[in-house]
């Protein structure tokens, strides 16, 4: 555990020997790694297992790495969608930890980040991970949230141009420095704003490695992870998130380095192959798909942007961040090149 994300663990076990449905046995906690943002914790009573998740270290910007919200939509969702991990609790009490914090079950299962291991990089096993993505997603969007007493999350009504007009003021407040593109890009997202044919639950994360799945079939998805960001909105803006990170062979190697996902590989389905399978799961009109692709682009130019100025601000030491700067650079050409071409 990195020093400066520690946890005051006498003061966590007691409140939370006091909460959770069970809490006997000894008591230990470990920080999980490999996530950019949110913090993540095993905590252990005995053999009794838990995840607990709170927010990164230094100021956050606003709704972000929004606890609360993730406990509300978990605290529910696994009645209808069983790979929501369920919460049990939410702390808002400073006094515990210094932020909010949830605690949930824990789901044990493999997490596939940027190279696919050996074991499953077989063009038969890429394809059936790819399905599987796909498959879930539309299973996700299927999901009343009436059902789950979630109809109230979130404000669907202009949702889309709250999320431009929203990342446009994050991209100004997190920015280290002017890029060329991205004035041209703004403009571009505004002029050609799509009308929203849906509403659902949208996950806002929903990428393979906040996935976890069956270390023996890696196919059968364990846990769907990640949900503080978890809204009622327009449901192709998941499609255009994942559609942003499913690279293929042949795109530009720079954007396959950037994207975290090596769904390059031999036997994953091409971007439009995968829009296909989701929109006939859907029913979902792929007219203005292109848009949203671009859209979530640009919206992960601002996430990368906002990693990057804690970095530079002392808010964080994560070397891993150090090369942020350059990245943003990247995904600018690549904003530029989709712009371009009209295709996703």
């Amino acid at each position: 555990m990195r020093a400066d994300e520690r946890l005051d663990a006498p003061r966590l076990e007691a409140y939370l020997r006091e909460r959770l449905p069970e809490a006997d046995g000894p008591f230990s906690l470990a920080q999980f790694g490999g996530g950019h943002a949110n913090l993540t914790y095993l905590v252990r009573f005995g053999a009794s297992e838990y995840v607990l998740r709170r927010p990164p270290l230094g100021p956050v910007a606003p709704s972000a790495h929004d606890m609360r919200r993730e406990h509300r939509v978990l605290s529910r969702l696994y009645r209808a969608f069983p790979l929501a991990p369920r919460s049990f609790l939410e702390c808002t009490d400073p006094a515990i930890l210094g932020a909010d914090f949830h605690v949930m079950e824990r789901r044990s299962g493999t997490v596939i980040r940027r190279e696919i291991p050996a074991r499953f990089d077989e063009p038969a096993t890429c394809a059936r991970i790819g399905e599987a993505l796909i498959d879930t997603l539309a299973a996700l969007h299927s999901v009343d949230a009436t059902s789950v007493g979630l109809e109230g999350l979130g404000k669907p009504e202009g949702y889309v141009e709250r999320q431009v007009e929203g990342w446009i003021r994050r991209w100004e407040a997190a920015k280290d420095r002017d890029h060329p593109y991205s004035s041209e890009l703004i403009a571009w997202l505004r002029a050609h704003l799509p009308r929203s044919q849906a509403v659902a639950l949208v996950h806002n994360d929903y990428k393979l490695d906040n996935l976890l799945v069956d270390p023996d079939d890696p196919a059968r998805i364990v846990a769907v992870l990640d949900w503080d960001m978890c809204t009622r909105g327009d449901p192709l803006m998941d499609l255009g998130y994942l559609l942003d990170y499913w690279v293929e062979a042949g795109d530009d190697p720079d954007w396959i380095r950037a994207a975290a996902m090596p769904s390059h590989r031999p036997g994953f389905m091409r971007r439009r192959d995968a829009a296909e399978r989701y929109a006939r799961a859907t029913g979902m009109d792929l007219g203005e798909l292109h848009w949203y692709v671009v859209e979530n682009l640009f919206r992960t130019i601002v996430i990368v942007a906002q990693i990057y100025i804690r970095y530079l601000r002392g808010q964080t030491q994560d070397r891993r961040f150090s090369s942020f700067g350059e990245r943003i650079g990247l995904l600018f050409e690549k904003a530029r090149a989709l712009v371009a071409s009209g295709q996703i």
